[in-house]
């Protein structure tokens, strides 16, 4: 008896702390907050890439029964049973699921119900690169098809910048095997001689985005072209008009959300990452993403070591990181 009074006292206890935490939440969304539990079936496979990618996301991992992994990170907690149970909670589980979870499970019913794909075979574009200032720019215009959209949907294609790089290099494969497409890798050396050239970052990015889009023309034919809006329309309909090319050319922002453009933004991203890596290793050292201090740590290390002129094959020269090594 007295053990069961004891229970209650707890459990109101445990209540009364909760509710506190939610003291400023309407009733609905205090209903909300303490349902937000994901549970799915995952095989031992999908748990042993899942645990790789969470590590490489930066998610700290600890013991717990019966489960194969329990990982969190701020907002999120993603657990792995031996039973095959995958259990997710938190306040950013359903960016979690649908930029990961779903692509990864090839289901996607938990947040896209009611979504329409465009089957209607395109040509899509997309680059990566322009905002680091190490390593190259590349650009990549893919063709998918209308049973390639299909497939490539099925099997979780979307914007380059929801996936690990992991992920990424196990899509790579998938869409060239399905689809026709042209990448193209501007080096440092040669971005920096365009950019003295056009004197415009977004002029450069027309010019390889018309260079690509026409050499998968070329090779597919004459079909609609979805690119990922980074500048006044103007900018890349010049420079479409200079290479003779009559195609619908449609620009608009986050178009990643389309298969076409998102193949494309993963190719770019393949193709950036491997190419930075190649560098790396020709300069004898790690080259680091985006822009950071390790980034200038980087770029220091390069102009002592080797002199200034080294950045000229790694660097884009043009940005502001660049200014002490002029």
């Amino acid at each position: 008896m007295y053990v069961f009074i004891f229970a209650l006292v707890l459990l109101e206890l445990s209540i009364q702390k909760l509710k506190r935490q939610y003291t400023n939440l309407t009733q609905r969304d205090y209903d909300t907050a303490m349902s937000k539990t994901f549970v799915n079936e995952i095989t031992p496979e999908q748990a042993t890439l899942m645990k790789q990618d969470l590590e490489e996301a930066g998610f700290t991992f600890s013991e717990r029964p019966y489960s194969l992994f329990f990982a969190q990170k701020k907002g999120l907690c993603v657990q792995a049973y031996t039973s095959g149970k995958l259990v997710i909670q938190g306040k950013e589980m359903g960016e979690f699921i649908e930029f990961y979870i779903e692509p990864m499970l090839g289901n996607f019913s938990f947040t896209t119900k009611n979504l329409t794909i465009d089957k209607t075979p395109h040509i899509g574009g997309d680059e990566s690169g322009k905002g680091d200032f190490l390593g190259p720019l590349c650009i990549v215009a893919v063709y998918t098809s209308s049973e390639a959209i299909e497939k490539l949907s099925e099997k979780g294609v979307q914007d380059s910048k929801t996936l690990t790089d992991t992920r990424i290099k196990k899509l790579k494969p998938l869409i060239t095997s399905l689809c026709t497409y042209e990448v193209v890798i501007i080096s440092p050396i040669k971005y920096n001689a365009l950019y003295e050239k056009f004197q415009n970052l977004n002029t450069l990015l027309a010019w390889g985005h018309a260079t690509a889009i026409e050499a998968v023309i070329q090779k597919t034919g004459n079909y609609p072209v979805l690119v990922d809006k980074f500048a006044s329309e103007s900018v890349l309909e010049s420079a479409v008009r200079k290479k003779g090319l009559g195609i619908e050319l449609t620009q608009k922002t986050k178009a990643e959300s389309d298969i076409a453009v998102a193949s494309a933004s993963i190719l770019a991203r393949a193709a950036f990452v491997e190419s930075l890596e190649q560098l790396g290793k020709e300069m004898g050292i790690t080259l680091p993403k985006g822009a950071s201090k390790a980034v200038d740590e980087a770029a220091r290390k390069i102009a002592h070591t080797q002199g200034k002129e080294a950045l000229i094959k790694c660097a884009k020269m043009h940005f502001k990181t660049a200014d002490p090594f002029r």
